[in-house]
């Protein structure tokens, strides 16, 4: 839980304390969720750095995860890192795919609030 906090607040020390721990508990008991939150624990570190490269792949690896799982909200939550990474990439194309799939998974739950953050973001890139 920690480390999943540390990402939603883009916390860099905490994630670097963080994520290597939950990768290595996630691996150890073989827990499929906790490995892909591990997974984009450390994408939102490397994005923090600057390694996008490494971020993407990271973001990729728990996505494939979380729909694996089925799991709604992570596969939204997923998607709105890599609309983050796509921004910061300068790539508002895939931006705007990321984040209308991020908003897809969110209104499939009907958790409207993220839904309407995803579209009040998508407004802005236009």
């Amino acid at each position: 839980m920690l480390v999943d906090v540390a990402s939603q607040q883009r916390d860099r020390e905490a994630l670097e304390k963080y994520a290597p721990l939950a990768e290595q508990q996630a691996s150890h008991y073989d827990h499929v969720l906790y490995q892909a939150i591990a997974h984009r624990a450390w994408g939102v570190l490397n994005r923090l750095k600057g390694q996008y490269d490494e971020a993407s792949i990271r973001f990729q690896q728990a996505l494939s995860l979380f729909q694996k799982l089925e799991t709604r909200w992570q596969i939204g939550r997923t998607y709105f890192e890599l609309g983050e990474l796509a921004i910061e990439s300068a790539d508002t194309p895939a931006a705007r795919v990321y984040y209308s799939e991020a908003q897809k998974a969110f209104e499939e739950m009907k958790a409207l609030p993220a839904a309407n953050r995803m579209q009040e973001i998508l407004e802005k890139l236009g």
